[in-house]
């Protein structure tokens, strides 16, 4: 099966601030090396209960109104159940409901198939965890 499906993790740091980390370069860098111009599907995943993955225009500020807009849902104070952490963490567990862990993202040619602005991108608003894995995973 491997000459079917390839896995690769990258390890991020993503810092004690909230973030949106654009990996669509590692991705494509992945695709280069694993897809060798076949078609077939791309599944970008964070094995975390505080991240997530987001298909979104960077750049231009739409990743900075991503994390204020979590900030407007998912405000950091007492209100959580979850109170392990630096102070409302438990939002932190709330985010994949929001920012699923996963996307799946057609690969033709050996080349991801994103529109003009779009990004793939890693979100993560828990600062008490500077370092992620994101595993991808090519199937063709």
């Amino acid at each position: 099966m491997s000459d079917v499906f390839t896995t690769r993790v990258l390890n991020i740091t993503s810092g004690s601030t909230e973030k949106v980390v654009d990996i669509t370069g590692d991705c494509e860098s992945f695709l280069r090396e694993s897809a060798a111009g076949r078609d077939g599907l791309l599944n970008v995943f964070v094995p975390h209960a505080t991240a997530g993955i987001a298909v979104l225009e960077t750049g231009a500020g739409s990743d900075d109104d991503l994390l204020a807009a979590l900030h407007t849902l998912l405000p950091a104070d007492d209100r959580w159940q979850h109170r392990h952490g630096s102070p409302g963490h438990g939002r932190d567990h709330v985010l994949p409901a929001l920012v699923p862990p996963h996307a799946t993202l057609p690969v033709l040619n050996g080349r991801l198939e994103l529109g003009t602005w779009q990004s793939v991108c890693l979100v993560d608003t828990n600062i008490s965890n500077p370092n992620r894995q994101v595993r991808l995973s090519f199937l063709g």
